[in-house]
């Protein structure tokens, strides 16, 4: 008896390969950044799920300042600057696009409203200038907490 092909959301198996393949956490841009905050002195956490009940991480989570950090990566999120829709099935990507946009201004009004400070960056941005970004809010709450 023939098996029934399962409709994929992939184009082909090597696409299927390709897009498991990607990682949802310690990508190039994430680990750089944290190896610059750890060299700066900074202590963190990584893949933090810092709302109870809710099942979204932060890539660097300062949990004690309520300080969460995200990469995200240019074509996942839809940055201005460098995301393009793939030419082959369009619809499909661009409502994988919405959705992931719709869960990141969701999630950043979930950490917002438990009293976290969200810093959202992009994968493009320079690792020093997104350190430079984080440090100055460690330092910020920090100065707020011992004053």
């Amino acid at each position: 008896m023939p098996v029934e092909s399962v409709e994929s959301w992939a184009t082909s198996q090597v696409t299927r390969k390709s897009m498991r393949s990607n990682k949802s956490r310690d990508t190039k841009p994430e680990l750089a950044l944290r190896r610059e905050l750890h060299r700066r002195g900074l202590r963190y956490r990584v893949g933090l799920a810092p709302l109870s009940g809710v099942r979204r991480t932060v890539d660097v989570a300062f949990p004690r300042l309520k300080i969460a950090v995200l990469v995200d990566g240019c074509f996942w999120h839809g940055c201005d600057q460098h995301h393009r829709l793939p030419k082959s099935h369009t619809d499909y990507w661009q409502a994988k696009l919405e959705r992931n946009m719709a869960r990141d201004r969701s999630t950043t009004s979930l950490l917002e409203e438990a009293g976290w400070r969200v810093i959202r960056l992009w994968e493009h941005e320079e690792t020093q200038a997104m350190a430079d970004l984080v440090q100055r809010a460690v330092a910020e709450a920090s100065g707020a907490e011992s004053g």
